[in-house]
Order: structure tokens, then C-alpha cells, then sequence
């Protein structure tokens, strides 16, 4: 499958160039998450909402990086094949999502101004809760689910594909979580990969995006989303990004948050993906 972006889509140095860098480099800094507005344009938003379109309904073959991160529950969804389907990796199944990829080249520049010059990406992942789903994505912080790395640096972007908002699981942060050790994390329910740790939406803040807004948030910053009672998708599409040299730390150790597919993962059995199917939200 191939996307092919439009053609007088912004540069990503003139988009760059059109955010308030210093407001979100102290949000970041500060509460360990910041809300940034209009990473792609609606025509930009309408063609990755294709490529979802297609990817769920399995056009797009990505059955060997997709599972259920709404395992947890004890029924399953009647009418989807998941209660919130992940796909890692989906830029291994569409040429294009890659760059040029205008939200990678934006978010990459923007990851190395607030972070750093070093930062480059990692891997991404698609996220997707189905209608009256009504399946939470537990407190955790993603820091949990990865390698203990020298350098600790790394910014999660999450794209909003759909409007989200309270009621279709728009995602909640716990501000300055970030600064605090890192809480215990534990299997959010038997059998499951999905980790989860006590948080609570009283010391959370719930952030609602427009179709193509993103939030961004650290590894060691707690966030949940409420399950989707809504009767519209909530979609989104995340990327991560970390030094360039803590992505070779991960490969030369075997970690590729899924790059070779879900099935050694899950099928050896482990307690959670250490090296595979990292939740956010």
C-alpha cells in the first residue's frame, strides 16, 4: 500500500517555524505532556483516516503486528475483532507512512527542538477504540514497558486522527508525574500483556483534540484513556522519538517494540511485551 501526501503540504521547517516552541518545551519540561494543534491539515488527516479504514478492516494484511490491547476485559467485543485494536509498526505496511510522512518530518523536528538534536524516531503504532467499546486503556506510564536505557529522553506523540474527547477516550495526563520515581507497574488483569499502575483521574487532566492535533508526553509521565461510550471511533496514531543512540542501545539488545511481529512475544508466554506491543493509550 502506498500514501501519497499532498503535494503543497507545508515544509516541516515552515511548520516548525509556525509553533510557540518555548510555550511547549515548558509544558513539557513541567507537567510531562503539552498539547500541539494542527500537526496535519484536514486533506493530510482524511488520508491517514483511509489508511485506518483500510488496516482495520483488513485490506491492509497487518494481522502479524495486530492484537487486542483491550484484553483485559473479560468480554469481548461482539461487533469489532478487538476492544481497542493496536498495530505496531504500521509504517512496515504502508509506503509513504515513513517519510515523507508529514507528521513524522514535523514531529521529528519539533521532538528535536524540545529535546534535543540527537532525537530520531523509534517506532510507531495505530490505535483505535471502536464505538460503544467502552474498554479503558489502564494507568501506566510507557516507561514501564521498555528497557531500562542510560539516557531516559523520549517524547510519545499522539495524533488524533477523530475528535476525542471524554466520552470516546481522549487521553488523560498526570502532570509533573514525570519528576516522580516510577510508580510499581503490574498485569492490568491475568493472561495479559497490559500493565497498569494506581493513578487516578482526581490528579489527572483530560486533553481533547481535533482531528490532526497531537499531545505529547515522556516516558515516565502516567496517562490513561477512558473507554469509547461514544458511537464514533476514536482513532490515533503515535509515534516515538529518543536519542539516536538509545535506538541502537534497544536494537543491539533485541528490542524493536514489535518490528518482527507480536507472535514471539505473546507466544513465549511473557507476563508483558518487554521487547513488542508497548500500550499507550
Amino acid at each position: 500500500a502506498t500514501v501519497l501526501w499532498p503535494a503543497d503540504s507545508a515544509s516541516p521547517e515552515a511548520w516548525l517555524a509556525a509553533q510557540p516552541v518555548e510555550e511547549l518545551k515548558a509544558q513539557f519540561d513541567n507537567d510531562g505532556y503539552a498539547v500541539v494543534r494542527g500537526v496535519l491539515t484536514p486533506s493530510e488527516v482524511a488520508l491517514l483516516g483511509e489508511l485506518y479504514d483500510r488496516l482495520l478492516n483488513g485490506s491492509i494484511d497487518a494481522s502479524s503486528h495486530r492484537h487486542d490491547l483491550g484484553n483485559t476485559q473479560t468480554v469481548q467485543n461482539a461487533k469489532f475483532k478487538e476492544n481497542i485494536c493496536q498495530i505496531m509498526w504500521p509504517s512496515l505496511f504502508v509506503h509513504g507512512l515513513a517519510d515523507p510522512c508529514p507528521a513524522r518530518q514535523r514531529l521529528r523536528l519539533l521532538a528535536r527542538a524540545l529535546l534535543g538534536p540527537d532525537m530520531d524516531f523509534d517506532f510507531d503504532m495505530m490505535l483505535a477504540k471502536p464505538p460503544q467499546s467502552n474498554t479503558p486503556t489502564p494507568w501506566h506510564a510507557d516507561a514501564a514497558y521498555w528497557l531500562d536505557m542510560p539516557d531516559k529522553r523520549a517524547v510519545s506523540c499522539w495524533l488524533a486522527v477523530d475528535a476525542t474527547w471524554l466520552d470516546n477516550g481522549c487521553m488523560w495526563f498526570g502532570p509533573g508525574s514525570h519528576r516522580r520515581p516510577l510508580l510499581p507497574h503490574r498485569s492490568a488483569a491475568a493472561g495479559t500483556h497490559v500493565l497498569t499502575c494506581d493513578g487516578s483521574e482526581a490528579d489527572g487532566v483530560p486533553c481533547e483534540l481535533q482531528p490532526g492535533d497531537c499531545t505529547l508526553h515522556s516516558g515516565q509521565t502516567l496517562h490513561y484513556s477512558r473507554g469509547n461510550t461514544s458511537d464514533c471511533w476514536r482513532r490515533g496514531y503515535v509515534m516515538n522519538f529518543r536519542p539516536l543512540a538509545m535506538v541502537e542501545f534497544e536494537r543491539q539488545r533485541n528490542y524493536d517494540h514489535g518490528q518482527a511481529g507480536l507472535g514471539k512475544i505473546f507466544g513465549a508466554g511473557q507476563a508483558h511485551a518487554a521487547d513488542g506491543a508497548d500500550a499507550v493509550a
